[in-house]
């Protein structure tokens, strides 16, 4: 087997880059950096750029083939999990998850075929690995707190608000657990969503509002577009809630680790009782014999 060829040698002097701030976007910076022989001192969203007074930027333009070269190329220099593990470092949205991907990426490249993923006693690999862990913490919540609703259409739909940008990684549960329904998932702090329309699950965009945000507390759709049955499951599904809890052995704050309070506004079990269940009136005890049948 030839022996991989080694990183180029960054000798030239450091410079800013700016990108689209999509995964792909990051990874054809990161061949430019290379192919300039210039080390990042920062790599930003262009969204979100904030250079010095005298900063020049280095605007990169988004090469779907050179990403795809790159994502290749690093599976030469590291395992396939540690790979991914540069894409859940990047869906974390860390304020410094540009530089943390390429430091990761190059010290791998220069680890002479070393597996450096495993190596936590350097502070790159910590940190990538704190972040991928507390990402999937988000992913197993989401998969667990999503609350659809029927709207009148037929569509199931829910909102959704996480720490971390975990659509990506939750689709393929929902695809094949609710495989029998349409249904839409929408992130409402990151404005776009899942559709999944009985053959395909795809991304969907929503454009920014240019106005103040006056949707409903919880981000529901107005009740003139639910199912005319909504109201009465949500009665059923707090009915159960209620009858499932145990008084006796609550524990509010392990409750609460495991439930943090910020997912709550999108949970039905969590919101005002609107109205009591009444169970069936005319449902009588065992061995009673209907009215009609007493002499």
């Amino acid at each position: 087997m030839a022996a991989r060829r080694p990183a180029p040698v960054l000798s030239n002097p450091p410079a800013d880059y700016t990108y689209d701030g999509t995964f792909e976007g990051l990874l054809t910076v990161l061949f430019r950096v290379y192919e300039r022989r210039s080390a990042p001192s920062s790599i930003q969203p262009e969204a979100a750029v904030q250079g010095g007074l005298f900063a020049q930027t280095i605007s990169i333009e988004t090469d779907e083939t050179l990403a795809a070269r790159t994502w290749d190329g690093l599976l030469r220099a590291m395992p396939d999990a540690a790979r991914a593990r540069l894409y859940h470092v990047f869906l974390s949205e860390d304020p410094e998850r540009e530089l943390l991907i390429f430091r990761y990426a190059d010290m791998a490249l220069r680890a002479g075929g070393r597996d450096i993923s495993e190596n936590y006693a350097d502070p790159t690999v910590r940190r990538g690995q704190r972040l991928a862990q507390q990402l999937f913490r988000e992913k197993h919540r989401m998969e667990a707190f999503v609350r659809f609703e029927k709207a009148q259409d037929g569509l199931f739909h829910a909102t959704i608000e996480p720490d971390f940008d975990v659509l990506p990684l939750i689709a393929g549960h929902f695809t094949r657990r609710y495989a029998d329904q349409r249904w839409l998932i929408f992130d409402r702090k990151r404005r776009y969503g899942l559709y999944y329309d009985l053959r395909g699950t795809s991304i969907v965009e929503f454009a920014a509002e240019g106005q103040a945000d006056t949707s409903p507390r919880r981000g529901e759709v107005s009740a003139t577009v639910l199912d005319e049955r909504e109201p009465l499951f949500k009665i059923l599904w707090q009915a159960y809630f209620d009858h499932v809890n145990i008084p006796e052995r609550k524990n509010v704050k392990l409750h609460q680790r495991h439930m943090p309070r910020r997912y709550w506004k999108y949970l039905s079990e969590k919101q005002p009782r609107e109205r009591r269940f009444e169970p069936i009136k005319n449902k009588r005890p065992p061995g009673v014999a209907p009215q009609s049948l007493v002499p």
